[in-house]
């Protein structure tokens, strides 16, 4: 007989906020993260916006000789972890006595990758490079550093799949807690903010150009859109099997239903409508619930033409007449990108604790596909107890997650 699993521990580090708290009022005033960088002006970036989120300084939380093995998505990531297992109760007696899994959506560690790079071609002496330039650069850097250091002995992967990432991670994690491999795995999603990690995306012009007004450049579904706005940063969520939660009196927040993916096995960066399509009908048909009862959609929708075109012809193939809520946070955060698949978690569950729908900012003219959803660009006040969490990326991955409230 299949595991419950159950969400109970949160933890993020976003431009919204450093703290749950900080992120739900954000989310509830319709506060935007995103800002005009100069440094990639000087660097030639065709667009300068980025989302706010600094690198957090670590020195007396932890020494040196562990701070030299970690990248900045790591140094987001382990503050994001830090407070999620501080809300699940879990504390280093507890994970040294069990079988803890971790599986983190990454997938790049560009700056340390061109920092090693730049130093031996300077220097012409690879033994200059440091010690800690490994492992900074490889896409399991998060992974590495985060079983190391709250010394995890249950699976330990990294999940790449593009801005899917983070989504499959909490996806993949649940599967294994269902089938009683893993009674609590770490997940999560984390994502650095630098411009070598973005820039060749900014060479395809996949970003927005609306430098005047930077909190009005990620404009999710809107007709005027005109590219995405990259963020980052880290978020962690604990799950566990409702079985484990209830013997240790952890605090149940929610209860992960489903997990629904697909490959759109078509075009690399292009996404199409079948493939998004049946995602959404797996996890929908695994949940065990109607359509009705799905009270809030917390859309991939990046503020691209054809992204949110073919993603908005998805939803309204597969709900049909059933009107949800469906809202982008991406239009507060800019894409978080690797990360996005579990922020966006915690973003809906901290609309679903607190009885609101976010505004879907800038949205202000629809087009032909998001007429036929309910987008609100102003707060809804609503109850509602169960959500759909939508996450793509290149190479047409998708991934789909059902979340009840508990």
């Amino acid at each position: 007989m299949e595991k419950r699993v159950v969400i109970t521990g949160m933890g993020i580090y976003s431009c919204l906020g450093k703290t749950l708290d900080e992120v739900r009022n954000s989310l509830y005033n319709g506060v935007s993260g995103i800002i005009f960088d100069p440094v990639r002006k000087e660097m030639g970036f065709r667009s300068a916006l980025t989302a706010n989120v600094p690198v957090p300084d670590l020195k007396g939380l932890l020494p040196r000789a562990q701070r030299v093995y970690m990248a900045d998505e790591v140094k987001y990531a382990y503050l994001a972890t830090v407070d999620a297992l501080a809300s699940a109760k879990i504390d280093q007696d507890y994970l040294n006595a069990h079988e803890v899994g971790l599986l983190y959506g990454n997938d790049s560690s560009a700056d340390a990758v061109v920092k090693s790079v730049d130093t031996m071609r300077e220097k012409k002496d690879t033994t200059l490079v440091g010690s800690g330039a490994i492992f900074q650069s490889m896409n399991s850097t998060v992974t590495m550093n985060l079983g190391c250091l709250f010394k995890l002995r249950g699976i330990n992967m990294t999940v790449s799949a593009a801005c899917a990432s983070g989504s499959h991670a909490i996806g993949l994690g649940s599967l294994l807690i269902r089938t009683g491999l893993q009674d609590m795995v770490v997940c999560g999603g984390a994502q650095e903010v630098n411009p070598f990690s973005i820039g060749s995306f900014d060479g395809i012009s996949a970003f927005s150009t609306r430098e005047s007004d930077p909190t009005k450049a990620s404009r999710p579904f809107d007709r005027d859109r005109d590219g995405l706005v990259p963020g980052g940063g880290a978020a962690t969520v604990i799950i566990e099997s409702y079985e484990s939660a209830v013997k240790r009196g952890a605090p149940i927040l929610a209860e992960v239903l489903s997990y629904g993916f697909s490959s759109n096995g078509d075009h690399i960066s292009s996404p199409n409508v079948d493939g998004p399509a049946r995602s959404l009908e797996m996890a929908i048909k695994a949940s065990g619930v109607s359509l009705k009862e799905i009270g809030y959609i917390n859309a991939h929708a990046t503020s691209t033409h054809v992204g949110d075109t073919n993603e908005a012809k998805a939803i309204a193939r597969v709900f049909g007449d059933v009107k949800p809520e469906v809202t982008s946070t991406k239009s507060q955060t800019g894409h978080e990108m690797w990360m996005a698949g579990a922020s966006e978690v915690i973003y809906s569950m901290l609309m679903m604790k607190n009885d609101f729908v976010a505004a879907n900012l800038n949205f202000e003219n629809p087009d032909e596909d998001s007429a036929k959803l309910n987008i609100p660009a102003q707060r809804v006040s609503k109850h509602f107890d169960t959500f759909l969490s939508n996450s793509f990326g290149f190479g047409g991955t998708n991934s789909t997650l059902i979340i009840r409230n508990l």
